[in-house]
């Protein structure tokens, strides 16, 4: 079996990168096999809490007040229309709920309160609940880990050599002490990035790396395909194809073989062929519902059609989980 390794050079993950692509799925999905039950698939539900008006520079996002998009500025959600939204995901067959807010970090506010509430509120349901709200103190950490929090998003989005052609208002650090203090707290860890923003294969390869040599691997790793979005800085980036797609998902499965390898953003532009095909290098989980935060997504019915062609059935929350689940005697309104 596979040792579980954190110490992965970059000359290595570059060789498994850049295998012969059948070679490479075959060894991908022998790995998964080991460690995963490759015909489980975990259904995640993406709900943007806040919308708009970041002040960050982030050169793929819609939400960043600099750039002229389509993307209209709401304020966060009040808890009891979230928690609706968790229970429509609930009965639609997802067991991840994520909230996301386009702040550039957590303030402790009114605003934060309302968080807190709308984390307590899900957890009650059931559902594994993910936070992704930017840069996070580890006070801030354990307070949403008190309130039940189950796992935080924090993507590193690109390598460190690369990292400032995408994003100018934050360090690359600033990214590694948020993720340290969610790990801290004992929060799952859910880190990946977007290809196809003009990267190298060097530096797709050399995110991995930074990700699999943390002293823990994350338990969830999204890869996503950047949807461009007309008003911003990559609005005119070429479609990344499949092969790439799964070349980032199998070195991910190979490199670390426990984590839950997300197929994210850009799934709306695959056919179930393609992402048959990323499910047998190991991706084991996917955002269901028509948006993810403001991109499209294909809607739950296609992914529900999906499921029964390709015989996968829906992991179920907190499947191998360490910590206990923190439930709470009712749901706030």
């Amino acid at each position: 079996m596979n040792e579980i390794r954190n110490n992965w050079t970059r000359e290595e993950i570059s060789e498994i990168y850049n295998s012969p692509i059948l070679e490479l799925i075959y060894n991908a999905a022998t790995v998964h096999r080991q460690y995963n039950d490759p015909s489980e698939v975990q259904v995640c539900t993406l709900l943007s809490i806040k919308t708009g008006g970041c002040p960050e520079d982030c050169a793929y996002c819609p939400q960043a007040a600099r750039y002229h998009t389509d993307v209209k500025v709401q304020k966060l959600m009040e808890p009891k229309e979230v928690l609706d939204a968790a229970l429509i995901a609930k009965e639609s067959g997802s067991t991840r709920f994520c909230m996301g807010a386009a702040w550039r970090e957590v303030r402790d506010n009114k605003d934060f309160d309302k968080v807190i509430e709308m984390v307590k509120g899900v957890s009650t349901m059931g559902m594994e609940v993910c936070c992704t709200l930017g840069m996070l103190t580890e006070e801030q950490a354990q307070k949403l880990k008190d309130a039940g929090l189950y796992a935080y998003n924090h993507n590193l989005d690109t390598s460190e050599e690369n990292y400032d052609k995408i994003i100018t208002t934050r360090t690359y650090k600033d990214r590694l002490d948020t993720l340290d203090n969610v790990r801290n707290a004992k929060i799952s860890v859910c880190s990946g990035g977007i290809i196809g923003m003009g990267e190298s294969h060097n530096d797709r390869i050399g995110m991995l790396q930074v990700l699999s040599n943390l002293p823990e691997h994350p338990e969830s790793v999204p890869v996503n395909a950047l949807v461009p979005v007309d008003g911003t800085p990559l609005e005119d980036q070429p479609r990344v194809s499949v092969w790439e797609m799964v070349r980032m998902i199998a070195t991910a499965r190979i490199i670390m073989p426990k984590a839950m390898v997300r197929l994210s953003a850009g799934r709306v532009r695959m056919t179930v062929e393609e992402q048959a095909l990323c499910f047998l290098a190991g991706a084991n989980s996917i955002f269901a519902g028509d948006k993810l935060l403001t991109t499209p997504n294909p809607e739950v019915d296609a992914d529900k059609e999906m499921f029964q062609v390709l015989n996968l059935k829906p992991r179920k929350s907190f499947k191998n989980a360490d910590q206990p689940v923190v439930k709470f005697e009712q749901v706030p309104h």
